[in-house]
Formats: structure tokens, sequence, C-alpha cells
């Protein structure tokens, strides 16, 4: 039985590292489509990192970043975190708006859509493989976005599941649009239960 993510074995993590690389590349299809552009992209890394390790791949605690949150339910209980970096959100909103000065501290409302849609994009695709890969049956929540600082940020998947330790999964995307090289992340915090029937679907052990 798993007491944290750091129990996990090289082929369950080598199993997580497939469903990211999978979920990555749906994401990366997804988003060229809603901007119009192609999007290069770098095998993405899979890790299992402590929450103060976590800030510091971030850039630090007092980064601001743009986060867009989903919680899932079913047969997968957790918490998806997409996190950008201010440039990288203005390019894709720029693809998808059209317009290129948006206050990402009070975006509009539209921008305020277009922000969550892209969130929602590349978390259900990481949630869209896993569902294919084992046949689970996973909802997911409305997501909700906010701009503040890194630890801000993570503070919020940290207080739902501090049981679990000060571990998370985290995915780290690297991305071209336009000779432009931009990084983003996905931090996943699944209950140990679901990763568990989750690696059993795979038959992993």
């Amino acid at each position: 039985m798993l007491k944290n993510y750091s129990d996990l074995n090289a082929p369950a993590r080598d199993a997580l590292q497939e469903i990211g690389n999978i979920g990555t590349g749906n994401a990366l299809t997804a988003l060229s489509s809603m901007i119009h552009q192609t999007i290069h992209l770098q095998t993405p890394a899979v890790r299992i990192v402590p929450y103060q390790d976590a800030q510091e791949l971030l850039g630090g605690a007092q980064t601001v970043k743009v986060g867009i949150l989903i919680e899932t339910s079913g047969d997968m209980n957790g918490i998806f975190m997409f996190l950008l970096n201010e440039t990288f959100t203005r390019q894709l909103l720029e693809g998808v708006l059209g317009k290129s000065t948006i206050d990402l501290r009070e975006p509009d409302e539209m921008s305020q859509s277009a922000i969550c849609e892209i969130g929602n994009i590349m978390c259900c695709s990481y949630i869209n493989a896993i569902a294919s890969m084992t046949g689970m049956q996973i909802h997911v929540s409305v997501p909700s976005s906010c701009t503040d600082m890194a630890g801000s940020l993570l503070s919020v998947p940290m207080i739902h599941f501090a049981q679990m330790g000060d571990e998370l999964l985290f995915i780290e995307n690297c991305f071209r649009i336009n000779a432009c090289d931009f990084v983003s992340h996905v931090l996943f915090l699944p209950e140990l239960s679901s990763i568990e029937h989750l690696l059993e679907r795979l038959g992993v052990s």
C-alpha cells in the first residue's frame, strides 16, 4: 500500500511518464488548433518532487504564474493544476483572441474564459489519456484560474492533500512557438488510492 508518491517503483514511474507523454501530445494538438500556429514540444519530464523543490522549479515562490485548477472525481480523485508564465499566457491568448494587451491580474470576461479553456484543454488531455489507457471513469470540475505568486498557487493543492505528505507529481513541458521557447507545468495530485487503482488497471505492480 502506497504511503506517499516516493514509494512508486520504477515501472510505476515509467507508466506515469508514458501518460505524461500521451497527455502532452494530445494537449499540443489541441492548443495548436486553438491558436492556429504550429507548436513544437520536447519530451515532457515527469518527476516526483517535494513541495519546496516544486517552488524552485517554477522559478521561486515569488515568481508570478497563471494557474488553472481542476478537481477530478469518480475513479480518480485528485487535483490537476496547470501553470503558465505570463509571457506564454499572453502568447496563447493573442492566438486565441487576436489581442496582446491583456491584464492577467484582472482579465476581462473573455480573457478569463479563454485562460480557463486553455487550462481545461491541458488538464483534460492528461485525464483523457488516463481514461483511454485504463477505462477509468473520471469526472472533472469546472476549471478556476488565478494569477499569483507560485508559492501562493501551490498552497491551494497542498492544503487539500496535506495528509499525503509534501510531494507532488510534477510534469514539465518545453514548447516552442515562432522560435520562442516557453515552459509550462502540470501538477498532478491524485489520492494514493487512485494511483493504486490506476496502476492496477495498467497491470503495473
